[in-house]
């Protein structure tokens, strides 16, 4: 057995660093709980943006989701957005980057965005619903109690 801390070999933050650090991640993630929260309660300003594909997004997606393909998404199509929202944006989970190209594209065309962390995938680990079809639907229920 070694003398030396595997966790502690390559160096330590600082408290400060740590918050720094942790702070900032926060602002370009959201996870399925908090976008839930929002969702249940109706922040109008919160805008799930589902970036599969149409077909993917029919099978079964976050209940108010809107569907838009990040590999559509340009000056022209996101024309009908509304810069004054902030966009949520998800795919399949964490081997699927289309969340993050979405949320990239969106980005560099001047909207306010933030990843969901795990995609659909974490959100049904949540045990939170899924809506079904063309229709983007209605999150109903309450308020969401988070265990992380």
């Amino acid at each position: 057995m070694s003398d030396q801390s595997a966790v502690k070999s390559s160096g330590l933050a600082s408290p400060a660093e740590s918050a720094a650090y942790l702070a900032e991640k926060l602002r370009f993630h959201t996870d399925a709980a908090d976008l839930a929260s929002d969702l249940y309660a109706r922040h109008p300003e919160i805008i799930a943006l589902d970036t599969r594909s149409a077909e993917a997004y029919e099978r079964g997606h976050i209940p108010s989701a809107i569907s838009f393909p990040h590999r559509f998404m340009d000056e022209a199509s996101t024309a009908q957005l509304d810069r004054s929202k902030v966009y949520v944006c998800y795919c399949d989970g964490i081997g699927c980057n289309g969340s993050t190209w979405g949320s990239y594209k969106l980005a560099k065309l001047g909207f306010t965005v933030k990843e969901l962390i795990g995609g659909l995938d974490f959100w049904q680990r949540d045990g939170l619903p899924i809506a079904i079809g063309e229709e983007a639907g209605v999150l109903v229920g309450g308020r969401i109690e988070c265990d992380c």
